[in-house]
């Protein structure tokens, strides 16, 4: 993907259009900006909204299968992060601000060195070290095009993506000075192991599975400092 984006700036330096794109493209950022600004003074904390590319999305209620998916990832990942003071996870309503959107992931985790700058009174916040979207038919679009590119581009470590109706995990990795994901796992069953938080593993079924995730949580907590 660099070596495309490096060609096609070549491609637009090169063009003697230059100077009346850039002006085109200095104008939409300035209305972005403006738009941003009201969607800043707008929402609340009642909201589940985000800002990409210049427009509001809003966001409907989730099935109970999406939201069921998201929590018992959540439960694990926190019981793991917090037990050994491994940073802060977020959920849901953390909004991750990056150059250009506001982002509120389903799952989100900070390093302790980023957490323990936080405030209690935040309510934005920098790119995670990892991102979990539990996908639906309205968001899938989003977490698999914008999203997967924006939170390549600013650094997020680790992406994954949760389908709860295929009971599916994908897990994306950075690689290191690269600026777009790799698929590392896509499966159903087996172990995931996370490169963002130093000894994070847990069954794939533990997502989906109510006596999978109980049986992990206890082999965390049991093996917890």
């Amino acid at each position: 993907m660099t070596l495309v984006l490096d060609r096609d700036l070549k491609q637009l330096l090169d063009s003697p259009r230059l100077p009346f794109i850039a002006r085109r493209i200095d104008a939409v950022l300035a209305d972005e900006k403006r738009r941003r600004r009201e969607f800043y003074a707008q929402i609340d904390e009642n909201d589940k909204a985000e800002f990409i590319n210049g427009e509001v999305i809003m966001h409907s209620p989730v099935r109970l299968r999406h939201n069921v998916s998201g929590k018992r990832l959540l439960v694990l990942m926190d019981a793991f992060v917090t037990s050994r003071s491994l940073g802060y996870v977020g959920y849901e309503k953390i909004m991750v601000s990056v150059t250009r959107n506001d982002y509120e992931p389903d799952i989100c985790y900070f390093s302790q060195a980023k957490a323990e700058r936080f405030t209690p009174d935040q309510i934005r916040f920098p790119a995670p070290d990892l991102v979990g979207e539990v996908i639906s038919e309205s968001t899938e679009r989003y977490d698999r095009g914008v999203k997967f590119e924006d939170y390549a581009a600013h650094g997020v470590q680790e992406y994954w993506i949760i389908d709860p109706d295929a009971e599916t995990l994908e897990q994306y990795l950075l690689p290191e000075g690269g600026d777009v994901y790799r698929l590392a796992i896509k499966a159903m069953t087996g172990q995931v192991r996370s490169a963002a938080i130093p000894g994070f593993e847990i069954p794939v079924r533990a997502i989906f599975d109510l006596e999978a995730n109980q049986a992990a949580l206890q082999a965390l907590l049991n093996t917890a400092p």
